[in-house]
């Protein structure tokens, strides 16, 4: 496995494919190409010549780092190799004063695995807030 740590030749219709079949969503390559551009610390993981894992983290240095999109293609899922991806943005923002990750419903005992707790204060507006509801990302209480 290769890992890359910067957006240098990066293939970002390859990266929205592993998206769409990982399956996280319809994210088009060049709105890809603009949040991992923006993105303190990002990996994407090659076997060979294959886009098999990728994933990014927000950070401003000292207080937050938000990991997110985290993707791991079909055929790799269920070897560590999510794992590692979340692993190596830890690493990468070690120093902050918290890391906080965003996953889909019923992954949470996944990350709870790797260290993470569930926060009780977290709010979020969304653009489609009817399919954030749907989808049970958030709750109107």
């Amino acid at each position: 496995m290769e890992w890359r740590l910067d957006c240098e030749r990066i293939d970002w219709e390859r990266l929205s494919e592993l998206y769409r079949i990982a399956p996280l969503g319809d994210k088009p390559a060049a709105d890809l190409a603009v949040v991992f551009g923006n993105s303190r610390y990002v990996c994407f993981v090659y076997d060979g010549e294959r886009l098999v894992g990728a994933g990014r983290a927000l950070a401003d240095g000292l207080d937050c780092s938000y990991l997110c999109d985290i993707a791991v293609h079909p055929d790799y899922q269920g070897g560590g190799l999510g794992k590692a991806i979340i692993e190596r943005l830890k690493t990468l923002s070690a120093g902050h004063r918290k890391i906080i990750l965003y996953a889909n419903p019923g992954k949470e005992g996944f990350y709870r695995k790797l260290g993470f707790l569930r926060m009780r204060t977290a709010m979020a507006i969304f653009l489609n807030r009817e399919r954030a509801l749907a989808t049970g990302l958030v709750a109107e209480d």
